[in-house]
């Protein structure tokens, strides 16, 4: 009997010393750029870009291809300071020579915060500028600042064209 108690607080004690299981339930942690496209007369409107293409500069793979989106989600890169996309869009037949281009860049500061044990740290995106080149099928957007990018609930940026 004695035998048995003491297996039982034993094992009670082995029990109660583990401790529970982390896992990270905020994903993505880090928070991407969240971009709506609306109509510029309607700016009320979203609309979708047809034959819409992003590619991040400098690389040649693209992150979404001759695709129809009226809104995207894209990252920024935070080991630097600035994320430039071309974005492309096709409203004809899908030919190389009836791209439109316009450059969107991102221009921001980053700080670490510690989020948990399973998630360990993500990155906040602060003081964040967006420009685009002059000549291109993006008309405006707004805001032209945001001061931090930590959440993913709603969009960031609306770009009329």
């Amino acid at each position: 009997m004695k035998k048995n108690i003491l297996f039982l607080v034993l094992l009670t004690n082995i029990f109660a010393a583990c401790e529970k299981d982390d896992f990270c339930v905020k994903n993505p942690v880090t928070s991407k750029l969240i971009i709506d496209f609306y109509d510029n007369t309607n700016r009320e409107t979203l609309k979708k870009v047809q034959g819409f293409s992003v590619i991040a500069e400098g690389k040649t793979d693209s992150l979404f291809t001759n695709q129809s989106f009226n809104s995207i989600s894209i990252p920024l890169n935070s080991l630097t300071t600035e994320t430039s996309y071309i974005f492309k869009k096709n409203t004809t037949g899908g030919a190389t020579a009836n791209n439109n281009m316009a450059t969107f860049s991102i221009v921001y500061d980053t700080e670490e915060a510690f989020v948990s044990r399973s998630c360990g740290y993500k990155i906040i995106f602060k003081n964040v500028a967006f420009s685009t080149d002059t000549n291109s099928w993006i008309t405006a957007f707004t805001p032209s600042t945001i001061i931090n990018l930590d959440d993913q609930s709603a969009a960031h940026v609306q770009i009329f064209h």
